[in-house]
């Protein structure tokens, strides 16, 4: 992939740095929305535009050195997905722009200043996981009323785990189950 994207960036064409979590297979759905969201916009891979492909293989402290990586490769832009790849695209310290998907608040995880004026050079998408986890604790206590005890299963390598604890925690309080969490070796 390298030599084609230098070749693309020689030929003007915009190279974007897209940098994942997990693996190839693991992500295709995400890379394959990407693609589709280029080809809505008019960008098609290959023809218009290239893609530098980063991957983590789930392990998070190998997620600031490939960010470093594509920033070095001059992309045009960077696409972080998922809350490890985000924290390391904005902790490069460049000026590049920044695209990230993230599970929970941008605002309490560092990247941006406010989701109405997000500041610096990050924008991006959200779905504020943490904020669910109320809801989905008045579903399952609706679905199962009588439990007292409720698992919940975590990676504790995830940095967002402390903050998705904690929100686990305060959306518990009011059904007062017992959470039991577990660690996982997910790469969630």
């Amino acid at each position: 992939m390298w030599p084609l994207a230098l070749s693309a960036q020689q030929l003007g064409i915009p190279v974007i740095g897209l940098l994942l979590g997990g693996s190839p297979e693991a992500d295709a759905f995400r890379v394959d929305a990407v693609r589709q969201g280029l080809k809505e916009t008019g960008y098609i891979e290959g023809r218009n535009v290239s893609i530098e492909y980063r991957w983590a293989e789930n392990q998070y402290n190998r997620r600031p050195a490939l960010a470093a990586d594509l920033i070095h490769r001059r992309v045009a832009v960077l696409v972080a997905i998922g809350n490890a790849a985000s924290a390391a695209a904005s902790v490069s310290g460049t000026t590049l722009p920044i695209v990230f998907e993230i599970g929970t608040d941008p605002v309490e995880f560092g990247l941006v200043t406010s989701l109405a004026r997000p500041g610096r050079n990050l924008t991006g998408v959200t779905f504020l996981g943490g904020s669910l986890a109320a809801k989905q604790f008045e579903v399952l206590h609706q679905t199962v009323p009588e439990s007292s005890v409720i698992a919940m299963l975590e990676n504790p390598t995830n940095p967002n785990a402390a903050a998705v604890r904690r929100d686990v925690q305060l959306a518990a309080e009011s059904f007062s189950p017992e959470v039991d969490y577990r660690n996982s070796s997910c790469g969630g």
